[in-house]
């Protein structure tokens, strides 16, 4: 009877991680970026597209439906084309394994650091999940795979609930109850519960630790205690480096000279124009009588105006007070 479920619990766990076509990411990540910035410990959260994706998403009221863990290269663990596994995650039907971090780089991802950690409890974080590896998903409890299959509606107080609903096999581990359970090792806060206590004059907080299948992707990325480190900004940023398909025209009231003279009047050029030698240093007066009339009647009417708004202006204040 094991036996039979089993195999029906790696058909239904095949289907949930089949990935849904026509998938594209708002923002994928930067790849250069992501490799220069990402230390051991962080935690990147994945916007996945396979179908049990949406029904975490669902759940989670979040972006995040995935979590792996940043351990640094693993000795004897590596792609084809020589590129070293560095990540840890738990994958529904597969359980507990090793990716490179390019298996990301066509998803929105996000990059989640624990702040302060020390050196000593980070790699006591990332040989806790190493030493994972291989810990398997119990696919015989097909109660807690087929509650995937049909995203009832669900009210929000069982959402978190519904996620964690399993046989109680230790070695049944999902990716975010993976990394908690290694930042739990060395006692390092995600979401804990805070319970105040003593008397008014003093006060304390007491810190619980939730119980690692409690905690969700977006957990990591909500915590106070973790830091949003983004690749693309994180060592300075120029945004007039960027070079644009194309270039937007800008608008004609943006472009305009804007001046309260009227047109026929040039306006004064921003760099002083070169001296002319030979030009004489005074002007006749018979050129300067000799400006067009349209001239001056536009500075007259312009002038008139200013006196009228003045007018008005000093009228409202006496009526004001």
């Amino acid at each position: 009877m094991g036996t039979v479920l089993d195999s029906f619990g790696k058909l239904i766990a095949a289907y949930l991680s089949k990935e849904v076509p026509g998938y594209e990411p708002f923002t994928p990540s930067d790849p250069e970026h992501l490799r220069g910035v990402v230390e051991p410990g962080d935690v990147l959260l994945v916007e996945g597209n396979n179908r049990i994706s949406g029904i975490i998403k669902y759940l989670t009221q979040s972006t995040w439906s995935h979590a792996a863990l940043y351990v640094g290269p693993i000795e004897g663990a590596v792609e084809p084309d020589g590129e070293p596994h560095v990540l840890i995650e738990a994958n529904i039907g597969e359980g507990v394994t090793s990716a490179p971090l390019s298996k990301y780089f066509p998803y929105h991802t996000r990059l989640c650091r624990p702040v302060g950690l020390s050196y000593e409890d980070r790699t006591t974080v990332c040989r806790y999940a190493i030493n994972r590896i291989g810990f398997g998903y119990d696919t015989k409890n097909i109660v807690d795979l087929m509650r995937y299959l049909f995203p009832l509606p669900i009210p929000q107080r069982w959402r978190r609930r519904m996620i964690a609903i399993g046989s109680g096999d230790p070695t049944k581990i999902i990716c975010s109850a993976l990394i908690a359970q290694a930042f739990d090792a060395v006692r390092y806060p995600i979401l804990p519960k805070i319970t105040k206590a003593g008397s008014r004059a003093a006060r304390r907080e007491i810190l619980h630790i939730r119980d690692s299948s409690l905690y969700m992707p977006r957990d990591f990325d909500i915590s106070p205690y973790f830091e949003v480190v983004k690749p693309t900004i994180v060592n300075g940023f120029d945004y007039t480096a960027l070079h644009w398909a194309d270039k937007q025209k800008p608008l004609e009231e943006v472009a305009g000279t804007f001046s309260v003279f009227p047109e026929t009047l040039r306006a004064p050029p921003l760099v002083p124009e070169a001296i002319d030698e030979e030009a004489p240093d005074e002007v006749p007066a018979e050129e300067v009588s000799a400006q067009p009339a349209e001239i001056t009647a536009a500075f007259s009417e312009h002038f008139v105006l200013l006196s009228e708004l003045a007018t008005y202006r000093a009228r409202a204040r006496e009526m004001a007070a």
